[in-house]
């Protein structure tokens, strides 16, 4: 008798006797894999899982808030900058942040056609001072700025940046929106989010206290208030208007060829969206003998089988 796992039904064996062949589950190689798979990834989720409590329980024991999410003009794939709001986060960023931050990666020549004529990226490229050189003589100068320069750093090096910020560098605005978790959500929440330190919170000498910076303790002190900045539209300075319009600024700065880019997705879905539909079409038409097609089977008469 063979066994529930063994069968007979099978092609005759050298001796004439049916081959035997075992399906035991304990010797299935597709079920010791599967096996194998199965307690990898429960071991794989309950590490993760661990993994994340244990992250949570730490954040849970800082003071942390973390930045909500905000209706963005610019978020979504229909959705381009707002370029007024670029223009009177400029406007923000000279009078206000350009004191201590720079934008060492962002050239005056970009401003046009986005917030600013060619005349006027000229005219705000003038107000700056650049050294140049050396000239015949060989010495350096300075010069009044030009479109290809770049937007000038207040501070000559790190080290004079720290001595006048209590030892800390303020960082370069370019890229800072992409650089951060939350991106514009989390710098606008950290503008608008100086507090009141809370009892028994410690600060240092020259600190302020921010809920949404990590730690609580931030060097750089509350800059954005109501009529801080003077907007050339007309637009109310309220501290909230200021904060956004200076995010959508450094969010434009950090990703330039934003609209450029979605204009070119658009563009490429209408193309190929049109090309697939034509390529249904045409493969349907060249299917359609085939799949109308009908095929009959008959037995033959023997008068039909003897021709």
């Amino acid at each position: 008798m063979l066994s529930s796992y063994q069968t007979s039904e099978w092609p005759i064996g050298v001796r004439g006797q049916p081959s035997v062949r075992n399906f035991s589950p304990f010797t299935n190689t597709n079920g010791n894999r599967n096996i194998y798979l199965t307690t990898a990834g429960i071991i794989g989720a309950g590490t993760l899982g661990f993994l994340y409590t244990l992250h949570q329980s730490v954040q849970a024991s800082d003071i942390y808030q973390h930045p909500p999410h905000y209706p963005w003009p610019h978020n979504g794939f229909f959705k381009s900058f707002d370029h007024k709001a670029i223009r009177r986060g400029y406007e923000v960023y000279k009078q206000v942040c350009s004191a201590c931050h720079s934008l060492r990666y962002v050239r005056y020549r970009e401003l046009i056609g986005v917030s600013h004529t060619e005349d006027e990226a000229r005219a705000e490229a003038e107000e700056i001072q650049v050294q140049d050189g050396p000239n015949e003589a060989g010495k350096m100068f300075m010069r009044p700025g030009k479109l290809s320069d770049s937007f000038p750093s207040p501070y000559p090096n790190e080290e004079a940046a720290r001595a006048a910020n209590n030892g800390a560098n303020p960082p370069d605005l370019s890229y800072i929106v992409l650089a951060r978790h939350g991106n514009e959500d989390y710098v606008f929440s950290l503008l608008t989010g100086y507090q009141d330190k809370p009892e028994g919170f410690i600060l240092g000498e020259g600190q302020h206290f921010n809920p949404v910076f990590p730690g609580g303790a931030i060097s750089m002190a509350q800059t954005l208030f109501n009529e801080a900045a003077e907007y050339s539209d007309g637009t109310p300075a309220t501290a909230s208007q200021l904060a956004k319009d200076v995010v959508t600024f450094l969010s434009w700065c950090a990703q330039p060829e934003h609209d450029k880019r979605k204009k070119v997705l658009i563009n490429c879905w209408l193309i190929f969206g049109t090309l697939a539909v034509s390529l249904w079409y045409w493969k349907r038409y060249l299917g359609s003998s085939m799949k109308t097609r009908k095929i009959l089977f008959r037995n033959l008469t023997k008068s039909e089988n003897k021709k």
